[in-house]
């Protein structure tokens, strides 16, 4: 079941809320719905890679535990802030770019996270800001759109 939120606020904050559930689709097309196009592929990966961790590595696909996003798009930028009931998480920022590297936006997961930490990589090259509560069971992602 999606949950949306009755009501926008001064700031157009919107509320989806589901249960966990590795079906995001439609989730997904709601929340990048007014992202400028162009945007759209790369926002829409970024967003699932993150609703994906929250669901699966915070909720434990439980169903009873719901995956709430907050999200404000704007003129010039976009932030959504997503919410697990899961026992938090601590980030290993261990992405790195590799030596030589021209490309400001390549980065790699460590050898040490190479399997783990792919995602966390692709939330830091898509989003220009990616923050964590103290508690790890929320996530705040921006991106800008100029």
């Amino acid at each position: 079941m999606i949950a949306l939120s009755p009501r926008r606020t001064k700031c157009n904050w919107g509320t989806v809320s589901f249960a966990s559930t590795l079906y995001l689709g439609p989730i997904l097309d709601l929340l990048i719905a007014k992202v400028p196009r162009n945007w759209q592929p790369e926002i829409r990966l970024g967003l699932q890679e993150a609703l994906v961790n929250a669901a699966k590595h915070g909720n434990q696909l439980d169903p009873s535990k719901p995956v709430v996003v907050q999200y404000a798009i704007l003129a010039s930028s976009c932030t959504w802030i997503i919410t697990d009931s899961g026992k938090g998480f601590i980030p290993d920022c261990s992405c790195y770019q590799p030596d030589g590297e021209e490309d400001p936006y390549r980065f790699l997961p460590s050898d040490e996270t190479a399997e783990g930490g792919r995602g966390l990589c692709i939330l830091y090259q898509i989003f220009d800001h990616v923050d964590w509560n103290e508690q790890g069971t929320q996530l705040k992602l921006t991106k800008n759109w100029n």
